[in-house]
């Protein structure tokens, strides 16, 4: 068990993005495991990761020491969209991590991956077949290598970008232009190190994301009505449906794109507002469809991930029929 300690310098900041902040190498929802197990403790009491420290106090973080690496096979249902013998296509549910690491060493989509391919042995004992990435708040595609073959070709249809995926979206407020090209550096934001943001100086890499709207939406408070009986602009919570095509693969991408414009995608809880009045408690990012060259044949498939209950009740929610996206 490492122990770190900590002596607060300034006050009134949130227990769990101080520890986040003057310990980088552990995420912000490291952190709140650890407050959560109760190895997080401020002056020898344990606090809540809200808890708004103040200077002087002494915090002191004790850190397990790391889980086995090798993942182990657990038999969760996965939710296929199609498979043959060099590859898998999974509809991800949000709330899976796709593989194993701190914290997140059960459970995750590799555990599953295992168990319905049991002799799967490519891509590193750490990740096998895994080839592409999502956050495990996003929902949709991912595309999984059974053998090595078809993860080198896969990798090199990513890397020439002859891979095409396409998210849906839903932000905060009405985009405009309505369709557009977000062309910005992404980087480890210098301030908070375990976020990324556009960022021009510094370790950046270059990043593209092409978007287009597919509808505008507003949803009315539910608060009373003002005496006048009329309700004002800030009455109305509005919205816009997006559809997303990452031209490059970073980390948090679309997230980050769509928040430096200004229009945050509902419910990320990292880069947007954590309230929302559509009552998601999921970050409304989805990877649905994508389309590339089947390795063995060279046939051209395309794929699309129906988008889950919780997003579709949102958008009912403000009178738009997900059953019209093509």
């Amino acid at each position: 068990m490492e122990t770190q300690t900590l002596t607060v310098t300034e006050s009134n900041s949130r227990l769990d993005r101080y520890v986040s902040d003057h310990l980088p190498e552990l995420s912000r929802a490291a952190v709140q495991r650890l407050i959560d197990d109760g190895q997080i403790l401020v002056d020898g009491v344990a606090r809540k990761p809200s808890y708004k420290v103040q200077i002087g106090e002494t915090i002191t973080v004790r850190v397990p020491p790391p889980e086995p690496a090798i993942p182990q096979a657990e038999k969760i249902p996965l939710d296929i969209l199609y498979e043959d013998d060099d590859l898998i296509v999974i509809n991800k549910p949000a709330g899976m991590v796709v593989h194993p690491a701190a914290g997140h060493s059960a459970g995750t989509l590799v555990n599953a991956i295992l168990a319905h391919c049991p002799h799967l042995n490519v891509g590193g004992v750490e990740r096998p077949g895994i080839v592409h990435r999502l956050d495990s708040e996003t929902s949709g595609i991912i595309v999984v290598a059974k053998n090595d073959a078809t993860m080198r070709d896969l990798q090199a249809q990513f890397k020439s970008r002859r891979v095409h995926k396409t998210y849906l979206a839903l932000v905060d407020g009405i985009v405009k232009p309505p369709r557009g090209k977000i062309d910005a550096p992404i980087g480890r934001d210098p301030k908070h190190r375990q976020k990324m943001a556009v960022v021009t100086q510094g370790k950046t890499r270059a990043s593209v994301t092409i978007y287009r709207t597919l509808a505008t939406l507003e949803r009315p408070s539910t608060a009373p009505l003002s005496s006048t009986l009329l309700r004002s602009a800030r009455d109305v919570s509005r919205y816009t449906l997006l559809e997303a095509q990452p031209q490059t693969g970073r980390t948090h991408q679309i997230r980050v794109h769509l928040a430096f414009l200004g229009f945050p995608v509902v419910a990320d809880s990292i880069y947007g507002r954590t309230q929302n009045a559509l009552g998601l408690t999921r970050q409304f990012l989805h990877a649905w469809k994508i389309s590339f060259t089947l390795p063995r044949d060279g046939r051209e498939v395309n794929f699309v991930a129906p988008l889950p209950k919780e997003l579709v009740v949102a958008l009912e929610k403000l009178g738009f029929d997900q059953r019209s996206l093509q």
